[in-house]
Parts: structure tokens; C-alpha cells; sequence
């Protein structure tokens, strides 16, 4: 798409390819990135501000900060990577391509054009068995594209042969403190088998 048309329709295509590790167990999906100047690194959930590494190096290790770089300002890509290529963990996004009603990272101001096609993510996926939806927006959409009804907060609908788990946004705008969304993922993570 060139850049005029990019600005006469006002919608952002997702700017990263999914993450689908080999033998991925289980797929992450968010809404969609935040604006770049936002972003700390090249990955998904790459906001600072956003809780998403932080509640899995609590849930995981213990220690919020596991993922976060020396210099306290970013994650560590390297090593958010190296962790969901070491435990199977894919991600990617609801939505594919998106307008911003309002000039922020907000779910409640976006707008989806085109819906992620997640049957298709998951035939690349054939050992996951499990859709881990982060936050409202993400649970909607993808419960539309799966045709399924939305899973209840921190409880998951079965769907096609797999469990569509809706978890707490990690947004912090998300009013749940992060010790709380963490235990939800804790949750979701024993009951499919990546803590014992």
C-alpha cells in the first residue's frame, strides 16, 4: 500500500508478522500494537507501560522485572523471544488492519477493518491446542471469527478442538492490580500444562 492511500483511509496495518515458534502450544492474541513512538521494542505487547512481561515474569519466575533491559526503559526482546520460542508460545493480534478513533493505544477507540484470520494461524500450528485472548476487544473478535460465544473473565469456551481462554487486559488501564492479573494468567498457564 503506498503511503497517499495509507492516509486517505486513515488505517494502520499491523506492522509485525505473527510469532509462531515450532511446536507453539499455545497462540496469544492481543487487539493491535500500539502507535510505534509508543513501542520499547520490535515484539508484541512492546509498550512499557503495557503489564503484559511483567505478569509473565511473575507468573513464571517470580520477578516482574525479568524481562525488562538494564537500562529500566525497555523490554528485553531477545529474551521475551528466546522465552515463548523455549515454551511454545505463539502470538500475534486480533486485527490485522485498524483505524484509531481517538490518538492513543485505547481498544475502546479502535476500530477493526480487517479481522486476523486465526483459523488459518492455527492450521500453522498444529500441536497448540489453546487461544489465550488478552483483554475485551481481543476476546470479541476473535470469539467472532471462531463463532463462538466470549468466554467469561479468566475462563475459557471450548471451540473447534480448542480452549478460547479470555484473560485480563494488561493494559494498565485495565483496573486489576498486576499481582491479581497475574494470578489469572498463573491459572490459565497450569491448566495447560506449561507450570506444574
Amino acid at each position: 500500500m503506498d503511503s497517499a492511500s495509507y492516509h486517505v483511509s486513515g488505517a494502520e496495518k499491523h506492522p509485525l508478522e505473527p510469532f509462531i515458534p515450532a511446536g507453539a502450544r499455545l497462540l496469544m492474541l492481543g487487539s493491535f500494537p500500539p502507535k510505534r513512538d509508543k513501542w520499547s521494542m520490535e515484539f508484541f505487547y512492546p509498550n512499557f507501560n503495557n503489564d503484559m512481561w511483567r505478569i509473565i515474569g511473575l507468573v513464571f519466575y517470580g520477578d516482574r522485572s525479568r524481562f525488562v533491559s538494564s537500562d529500566g526503559k525497555h523490554f528485553d526482546r531477545d529474551s521475551v523471544a528466546a522465552f515463548c520460542t523455549e515454551k511454545g508460545i505463539a502470538l500475534y493480534d486480533t486485527a490485522t488492519e485498524v483505524r484509531r478513533l481517538k490518538d492513543n493505544a485505547s481498544d475502546k477507540f479502535l476500530e477493526i477493518v480487517s479481522r486476523t484470520d486465526i483459523r488459518s494461524l492455527l492450521s500453522a500450528m498444529p500441536e497448540c491446542r489453546a487461544i489465550a485472548v488478552t483483554g475485551q476487544k481481543a476476546a470479541e473478535t476473535a470469539a467472532a471469527c471462531l463463532e463462538c460465544d466470549v468466554p467469561a473473565p479468566g475462563s475459557f469456551t471450548e471451540v473447534l478442538s480448542y480452549r478460547l481462554w479470555r484473560m485480563p487486559s494488561s493494559s494498565r488501564a485495565y483496573p486489576l492490580p498486576l499481582e491479581k492479573k497475574a494470578e489469572a494468567y498463573r491459572k490459565m498457564f497450569e491448566a495447560e500444562g506449561f507450570i506444574l
